[in-house]
């Protein structure tokens, strides 16, 4: 018989995070740029209170234990009370991304069943494009930053909700570690989005690993701004693991474009932010153009990931901005942060070349995450060369998607979730992505399905085939070219085609540029050849074409 520890059974659960903030960080600010650009502040003592009249509200709606909460919003102070509110009232936070087509919201919205809507108020007519279609909504809290007067009829005003609500009738409650948290889903690259749902344990234990030294090193002196939206896998984690610690928060609203940041990070003394590579570019396209007229010194770490960081701007971030870039990698099967690229104290040591090779690749893997990868011959060794599918396994990482089979062929006999990236992890652990499966495309942190695209383009009756490939784009790391073979007589255009398209995928997904080529590479089993298709267009840039691939 095991001899039991005699500890106690204290739960690790979100109520938790927010009594702690409410009790230790209560004089700590929180800074929000609304949608007219005006800034709200406010403490953390006001923050909690607003997330328990919020918790009070939702249940008056008839919300209960494992009920869906959808939010539709920016990052701002309301999505921060959701982010508390949602959960402690025994409900489920569920981030829908608004960039998405209005048919695959409504598709997440009914598989989620989500019980009441939360919709930023910008974002309204976003919403309205899919209400009627999202069936499980039985009751609609906007985010309202006026009177909320011109609202819709069937809108509830937030602070009209909050108003009503008596914060006297909150109790912490104390749900089981294991209770679900928060659902987010996947783009939906392949088949249709798939719901990753955490559990309170997951997310309290990824905001301490994320708070650790050899991830984020955050703490109470910190000032963090999340670049990465609140929509996006939970904005990273990071407004929990802020509220864990105590950081002064800076919520950016929908203005990510560079002045406005620089302004935030300038004038909020911000030590540590995070996003993906398309708007660190532009930022440092500005900082550049603009050298010595602001002063970042603050800014400690800048956490890059959602796509491949590229070298150049590691280095351009270091010696004309004295800002360290770290590059990190996750899934949303991950929720999400799976590495981090921290050198270690040997990789110091070396030349400065060399260190920069490491800073480029995806890391080491976080605390209670564990990595390999699985070759041809089976799992491969550690040794920077041979190439495998990363499989991971760990504290954050589902065991299956939320209310469906489908996916459940991405999970090993022995309970690793394989990850679809090809790999080579070296004699420090260090992971560096060399390709992914699938075809997929990144762009600007988003996922883009090669394969939806493809399907789509050869429904409309000129094209005979069409296939879809990642071509390096200078802002936006990778954008979609499509090659296309038309039927024998047919006639049509790059405008032909978008139309076409536009109506089914969000904008973000269309082809940069169409190819009309004479055929399409393919293997001896008649699949596209992609590899050769890449090979072909190479040289090729948007505003010209290549001869080469047109001859």
């Amino acid at each position: 018989m095991t001899l039991q520890g005699l500890t106690m059974d204290y739960k690790l659960n979100l109520p938790a995070i927010l009594r702690r903030a409410d009790q230790l960080y209560s004089r700590k600010e929180i800074v929000t740029r609304r949608p007219d650009k005006s800034f709200h502040r406010y403490t953390y003592a006001d923050f909690v209170s607003r997330a328990k009249k919020l918790s009070v509200a939702l249940k008056g709606l008839g919300v209960g234990e494992g009920d869906r909460v959808g939010t539709l919003a920016w990052n701002t102070y309301g999505h921060l009370e959701a982010y508390f509110g949602i959960p402690c009232a025994g409900a489920v936070l569920h981030t829908l991304n608004p960039r998405l087509h209005e048919d695959d919201l409504a598709f997440i919205a009914n598989h989620a069943e989500d019980k009441v809507m939360m919709v930023d108020e910008p974002l309204v007519p976003v919403f309205e494009k899919f209400r009627e279609k999202a069936e499980s909504i039985q009751h609609v809290v906007v985010f309202n930053y006026g009177d909320g007067a011109d609202l819709p009829d069937w809108a509830i005003p937030y602070e009209e909700l909050l108003a009503g609500a008596d914060e006297g009738e909150f109790e912490y409650p104390d749900p089981d570690e294991t209770d679900a948290a928060a659902l987010c889903y996947t783009s939906g690259t392949t088949g249709r989005p798939k719901g990753a749902l955490y559990s309170h344990r997951s997310i309290v234990l990824h905001s301490m690993m994320s708070a650790m030294g050899n991830a984020f090193s955050l703490g109470p002196d910190d000032c963090v701004l999340p670049v990465v939206p609140m929509f996006h896998v939970n904005a990273w984690g990071l407004p929990f693991t802020s509220a864990l610690v105590g950081a002064k928060q800076v919520m950016p609203g929908p203005h990510l474009d560079p002045a406005s940041l620089i302004e935030d990070y300038e004038q909020e003394g911000v030590t540590f932010t995070a996003g993906v590579p398309t708007v660190y570019l532009a930022m440092l396209r500005a900082l550049d153009a603009e050298q010595g007229e602001h002063d970042l010194s603050a800014l400690r770490q800048l956490v890059i990931g959602g796509a491949a960081v590229p070298k150049s701007v590691i280095k351009a971030y270091d010696e004309r901005h004295g800002i360290e870039v770290i590059h990190a990698w996750g899934m949303t099967e991950m929720d999400p942060i799976g590495s981090v690229a921290k050198l270690t104290l040997e990789m110091k040591e070396l030349p400065e070349d060399e260190q920069l090779e490491y800073r480029a690749k995806q890391g080491y893997p976080t605390s209670f995450v564990e990595v390999r990868a699985r070759g041809d011959e089976g799992i491969i060794p550690w040794d920077g060369q041979a190439m495998g599918e990363l499989e991971v396994r760990g504290h954050s990482v589902i065991k299956k998607y939320f209310n469906t089979d489908e996916g459940d062929d991405k999970f090993t006999e022995d309970g690793w979730f394989k990850t679809g990236d090809v790999v080579t992890i070296d004699e420090y652990g260090f992971i560096k992505i060399t390709d992914r499966s699938k075809d997929l495309i990144k762009s600007g942190g988003e996922w883009i399905s090669s394969v939806e695209l493809e399907n789509a383009l050869m429904a409309h009756p000129a094209v005979a085939e069409a296939a879809v490939i990642a071509m390096p784009h200078e802002r936006w790391d990778e954008r979609p070219l499509a090659a296309i073979v038309l039927n024998e007589g047919e006639t049509v255009t790059d405008e032909d085609l978008r139309k076409h398209l536009e109506s089914d995928f969000a904008k973000f997904w269309l082809p940069d540029a169409y190819e009309f080529v004479e055929e399409i590479p393919k293997t001896a089993t008649g699949k596209f050849l992609k590899m050769a298709l890449r090979e072909q267009f190479k040289d090729y840039t948007p505003s010209t074409g290549s001869p080469a691939a047109k001859s």
